[in-house]
């Protein structure tokens, strides 16, 4: 029986950079133009959808070409691959909720972790299509403004999950892991919002008054959930708004 499942955002909080932010500011439009999307976002004046396809379209350079950029320039947060091997030893699925791109995502991890990662991670992402010069397309999973509305791909596994437990057991402990703007339809999803310090989701966060526990890597969640299943401290006593 599953006692806890991870979710987790991938750019920017399984890894130190976000790859689709990387990539705009040096090969696309540039940081100036993606902050003002960013904030069109986050004050609800820009789907986040809308803003990120222009963020893609302005990037010319083959996907190849970038998938070799990025595996130069993107670092794994430096508690990641303890939190993934303490996933399987204790039977914790950890999914990879993202609104970025699969290939890009599955490139990045298998560098990073290497190949047997990808076997015990699922991965829930956006495509790619790419024209005869390599230049890539966003192909959104649905048709919500979000391209990806996380939320329904998590109540689809909390649905899954739920289905299989014994009349009377208690239900999985669901844990959301983010950093951005990426990741404000999954805000209210789990039982325990863990945001990262200093960035566009701790500041949604407050704006709308979500409860959420800072972190600085995958060590302070690490403990944290630990300290949750261990009984030690509750969810509420974790959360600060």
């Amino acid at each position: 029986m599953v006692k806890a499942v991870i979710f987790s955002d991938f750019d920017g909080t399984i890894t130190w950079q976000d790859s689709n932010d990387y990539l705009t500011d040096t090969l696309g439009f540039g940081k100036e133009e993606r902050l003002k999307i960013f904030e069109g976002v986050l004050d609800g004046t820009k789907p986040f959808r809308e803003g990120f396809t222009q963020m893609i379209s302005s990037i010319e350079t083959p996907l190849p070409e970038c998938l070799a950029i990025l595996k130069e320039k993107i670092q794994l947060d430096p508690g990641f691959k303890k939190t993934y091997e303490w996933s399987l030893e204790h039977s914790v699925p950890l999914i990879v909720v993202s609104s970025g791109m699969k290939p890009i995502i599955k490139a990045l991890l298998e560098n990073m972790l290497g190949e047997e990662a990808i076997k015990n991670l699922e991965i829930v992402a956006n495509d790619v299509e790419l024209d005869a010069n390599n230049k890539m397309t966003v192909t959104y999973r649905d048709e919500t403004p979000f391209g990806h509305d996380k939320s329904k791909s998590i109540d689809n596994f909390k649905a899954h999950y739920e289905a299989q437990l014994p009349e009377g057991a208690e239900k999985p402990t669901y844990f959301y892991c983010g950093d951005g703007i990426s990741d404000l339809s999954a805000a209210k999803e789990c039982d325990l919002l863990f945001a990262k310090r200093g960035k566009d989701l701790v500041t949604y966060c407050k704006r709308q008054n979500v409860p959420f526990h800072e972190f600085d890597t995958f060590e302070d969640i690490l403990r944290s959930m630990n300290q949750v299943l261990d009984g030690e401290k509750t969810v509420s006593e974790l959360m600060e708004n």
